[in-house]
């Protein structure tokens, strides 16, 4: 979500040999050509740049020493066109045979799961004779496999080495072919392979990201690296000119965002600047201010790690759509890091399973709404007047922690408590839940999600472990359909246990997800509470009777004045 390197040279710059990386060196998987890369040191002064991912010319991958295929290894690894079809009996035996073994766990007959299969088997043909062996996992077919290896039902792509298990390396979701062998380039690489002059660089549309640095083995150039290797879709290089201070006027030890060569930021280094914080940085700035949702943006927008997001739903055709677009753009100026800004036009039908999620109608158009995608709750901007000022009042009382969310509540369903699993909705959940004479364990889940639906037999199979015992109440409650007043730590689903107390106490289980245990967990925290629900009513009673002789002074004050 998430081309390959080019050596420029230039003919002013005096260039020292360096002994070539022979263990990146691989057939020019590209071309008929393979061609061999040298690395260089400066004689004098120059300007150095390194461009990764600008053309793709070169794949640097080892190549296998034993190039001659094993007729068991078909019967052992069944699979086509150089990749391997693994599965439970076999996955451990692939680990041992294959020192590089990059796995791609895919569902079927998902769109972002095909697309990502045709990046991975374009990627197979052009890494065939390397040491790098490509193999899939169907993880429909292979559950048990998937959940030992904690493998989500997302496309998934890990690189395992030299047989350990338990420490593969994630690739990121790459958009193509080109981005999965640029990922294992740069893994493979350092800051100083590749080396041309700045002047030589290009100005495509897309984004540059140049990191200027005095000394190529100092730890802001390892973190610059660092982050090239988890953004393999993006062009980065890296400069030691002094041309760049005074083109850019910027100090030194800085990392660049340029397009068509013109400077967009700049992001000064410093000690404590992480890898993370760098991706977030690009991650944002590749970025418009406002992006507009649509097949080719929303794997980039909900992939962004920016996790506030700003949705504007507008009519695109509306009179005063450019106002309202206008006044939306100078707010997420001000936010950039902070909250992603992005247009969702009501107008198109496309859009409509993202306007059902958020139950948005077309004429609630124009809205705006600004959720987490942690905790997926939601708040609405509590204004009718949708200009500059008044979006970044909201999205700053958001920040601050002071905006309300919305409520949001389907209707109470006929006989919801009737069942074993009893069905909450918004507008009963806080009393059934803060109950101080029942103990209520509560399974939030989102509607859409398989992950959630597969814990509904356990919580069935739950309730009527549990049905005999009327101090207990086991119950679920659908958070995509309902804004939830309350903050649930992790993701959905989430089991939260109310104690029965008067104090508002959320309990979060964490535990191992069997019957044994979740009753276990519901008589140990009963116990708790019976102790704590004991000084609670001591601490109530006193109360009571202070507030009783409060009123008897008050009364008999009252008839000595009269």
């Amino acid at each position: 979500m998430v081309a390959l390197e080019e050596l420029h040279g230039s003919d002013n710059n005096s260039i020292a040999t360096h002994p070539p990386l022979s263990h990146l060196l691989v057939k020019n998987v590209l071309g008929p050509v393979c061609q061999t890369v040298r690395l260089s040191v400066m004689k004098k002064p120059v300007l150095l740049l390194l461009l990764l991912g600008a053309m793709v010319s070169c794949l640097c991958v080892p190549v296998a020493a034993d190039t001659q295929p094993d007729p068991k290894e078909d019967n052992i690894f069944p699979g086509k066109e150089g990749i391997l079809q693994l599965e439970k009996g076999n996955f451990k035996r692939a680990l041992r045979r294959h020192k590089q073994l990059l796995v791609h766990f895919y569902t079927p007959l998902t769109s972002e799961g095909q697309r990502v299969a045709a990046a991975f088997e374009a990627a197979a043909a052009e890494l065939q004779g390397s040491e790098v062996t490509l193999a899939v996992v169907d993880v429909r077919k292979e559950k048990d496999l998937a959940k030992t290896l904690s493998v989500s039902g997302k496309p998934t792509i890990r690189l395992y080495l030299s047989g350990d298990i338990n420490n593969p390396v994630p690739c990121p979701v790459p958009q193509s072919s080109a981005s999965i062998l640029i990922w294992l380039q740069r893994r493979a690489g350092s800051a100083a392979d590749l080396v041309v002059d700045l002047s030589q660089l290009e100005a495509p549309e897309e984004l540059t990201v140049v990191g200027y640095f005095k000394e190529l083995n100092h730890e802001y150039a390892q973190v610059f690296y660092a982050a090239a290797i988890d953004l393999p879709d993006i062009r980065f290089a890296v400069a030691q000119s002094d041309e760049v201070i005074s083109k850019y006027n910027v100090p030194q030890d800085v990392v660049l965002l340029l397009r068509k060569s013109q400077l967009i930021q700049t992001h000064e280094m410093k000690p404590e600047t992480s890898k993370e914080e760098l991706v977030v940085f690009i991650s944002v700035y590749q970025m418009d201010p406002v992006t507009e949702y649509n097949g080719q943006t929303a794997s980039q927008i909900l992939g962004s790690p920016v996790l506030n997001h700003a949705l504007l739903f507008v009519n695109k055709s509306s009179e005063d759509f450019r106002e309202i677009f206008s006044a939306f753009h100078g707010a997420a100026e001000a936010f950039r890091m902070k909250i992603l800004f992005v247009l969702v036009n009501v107008d198109e039908h496309r859009n409509g399973r993202l306007m059902e999620y958020f139950r948005v109608r077309h004429f609630d158009a124009p809205h705006i709404r600004l959720v987490n995608l942690t905790d997926h709750v939601t708040y609405n901007l509590p204004s009718e007047t949708l200009d500059v000022e008044i979006i970044k009042q909201f999205c700053q009382s958001y920040l601050e922690g002071q905006a309300k969310p919305k409520l949001q509540s389907e209707p109470i369903p006929e006989g919801w408590d009737e069942k074993p699993v009893k069905e909450l909705v918004g507008m009963n959940l806080e009393k059934v839940a803060f109950n101080p004479n029942k103990t209520v364990f509560v399974l939030f889940y989102l509607a859409y999600s398989e992950k959630s639906r597969a814990v509904f037999p356990l919580w069935e199979e739950l309730a009527e472990a549990l049905k005999d015992r009327e101090d207990v109440v086991v119950a679920r409650i659908d958070a995509s359909a309902n804004d939830i007043n309350m903050s649930m730590q992790g993701s959905y689903p989430s089991l939260c246990l109310f104690p029965a107390l008067y104090a508002e106490r959320v309990l979060v289980y964490t535990g191992k997800r069997k019957i044994k245990d979740l009753v276990k967990f519901v008589d140990k925290e009963m116990k708790k509470a019976q102790k704590d629900r004991v000084k609670e009513d001591e601490d109530r009673r006193k109360y009571t009777e202070a507030m009783k002789e409060e009123e008897e002074k008050n009364q008999n004050k009252t008839k000595d004045e009269l």
